[in-house]
């Protein structure tokens, strides 16, 4: 099975959750300004929410996905205010006609001093096992 993880992170809390599962995926994180350059059976794909939204980056990127080039997206990412980016993750992502797994991660992410500190260890060791399990679920 091929997987990649791809992220958007603009206050580094995105990148501190990838740096962190890398091992357990066995493929190194990489921005969303790294194109996919093969098909992927899976991909990981998070980012943060601001003022709302996912960053542009992102959107931009999720246009350039196809069911051809990824059959299936697992979506995670962090956000202070909203609950998750999943969900805008998801529409975006079905409209180009991706497949979407329903498992799903978010915690929380800092914007100070709302939840300084975020994502903790905890939220970190969450995270892992969320990878964890994915990996069993889809193996």
């Amino acid at each position: 099975m091929k997987v990649a993880l791809r992220y958007f992170s603009k206050f580094g809390h995105t990148k501190k959750m990838v740096d962190a599962v890398g091992d357990i995926l066995k493929v190194i994180p990489k921005p969303i300004s790294v194109p996919l350059t093969e098909p992927v059976d899976v991909l990981y794909l998070g980012c943060g929410v601001m003022l709302g939204r996912i960053n542009w980056r992102m959107r931009n990127f999720i246009k350039t996905l196809t069911p051809a080039k990824v059959k299936k997206v697992i979506c995670f990412g962090s956000s202070a205010i909203s609950d998750s980016p999943v969900p805008m993750l998801r529409e975006l992502l079905t409209k180009q006609g991706i497949k979407v797994s329903d498992m799903e991660f978010a915690c929380k992410g800092a914007m100070e001093p709302l939840h300084a500190g975020h994502p903790d260890t905890n939220d970190i060791q969450n995270f892992r096992k969320f990878i964890e399990q994915t990996q069993q679920a889809l193996s």
